[in-house]
This record gives structure tokens, sequence and C-alpha cells, in this order.
């Protein structure tokens, strides 16, 4: 699944909305931001990126006008990323599709009780992996009960 899944997600989303599967998180993470503006480094951080991927990713989507970067107004020396209007209507292009391929490979294929089983299952790696939460705004559940993680409060507390 881990080798797999990736490929399948990237596949459609380049199909379907001219957006490699990353390109699509950055806008991603970018339309979920305050004032759809992010500084490059919380971006990567957000992204899990390396300060010089993200800014090839940057120039690749400022060159199709789906991101503008200008200097940090707070700290000159740092970049904002912000997501233009034409950016926001890819992101709401691409999003229909990228839901329902997601639905397709993995929530369709279990029933309620497995999906709570992966989920379990994902929070025991996930703990080692990231034991901070440091990276808890990338894997909020949105499907959660009340009371479950939040982007706020990470599985491990």
């Amino acid at each position: 699944m881990l080798e797999l899944l990736p490929g399948a997600l990237d596949a459609q989303l380049r199909r379907d909305s001219d957006v490699t599967e990353f390109e699509y998180y950055v806008l991603a993470m970018l339309s979920e931001a305050p004032g759809r503006t992010l500084r490059m480094t919380e971006l990567a951080r957000q992204t899990n990126a390396t300060l010089p991927r993200l800014s090839h990713v940057g120039s690749r989507l400022e060159a199709r006008a789906l991101v503008e970067r200008f200097p940090c107004p707070e700290d000159r020396r740092a970049t904002n990323a912000r997501l233009t209007a034409t950016g926001w209507a890819k992101v709401e292009q691409a999003a229909p599709g990228h839901v329902a391929t997601v639905r397709h490979h993995v929530i369709d294929a279990l029933s309620d009780e497995q999906i709570d089983q992966l989920a379990a299952i994902g929070d025991a790696p996930l703990a080692r992996l990231d034991p901070t939460g440091s990276m808890a705004a990338t894997y909020t559940r949105y499907d959660a009960a009340p009371g479950s993680p939040t982007r706020e409060q990470p599985a491990d507390g």
C-alpha cells in the first residue's frame, strides 16, 4: 500500500488536474492557512519537505500563477507563499476527484470496523515517527467523532 497508493493518487491528479500529488498537497496546505498564506519554512514543515524541494515546487507553482511568493512583512529575511485566486480554483477543481480516488482505493474498500482498526494501527507507528505531534495538522481525521484527536490534540496527547 505504501508503494502503490501514492502512485495512484499522483496519476489521478496529473491526469485530471495537471498537478502532482505533492503540488496538490502544497496547494491544500495553503488553502487551509489563515489568509491562504504561510511562511515557506512553515509550509516546508507542514509538508515534511526540505526547503530546497519546496522552493523548486514553489517556482513551478508560481510560474503557473497558482502561488505567489513575497517577503514576509514581519521578517524581511523570510519568504511567504500565498495561494492565488487561480490556485484556489485549482484546489476546488482538483479536490473532488482526489477525494473520490482516496475513497475508491481506501475508504470504500474497508468496512467501518476496518477503518477504525486501520486508524488504530496507523496511530501506533505514528506515535514513534512523530512523538511530539509536530506533524499533527497533516494527519487530522476529518471523520473523527467529537472528543477524538484533532489538530490541536494529536492522538498521543
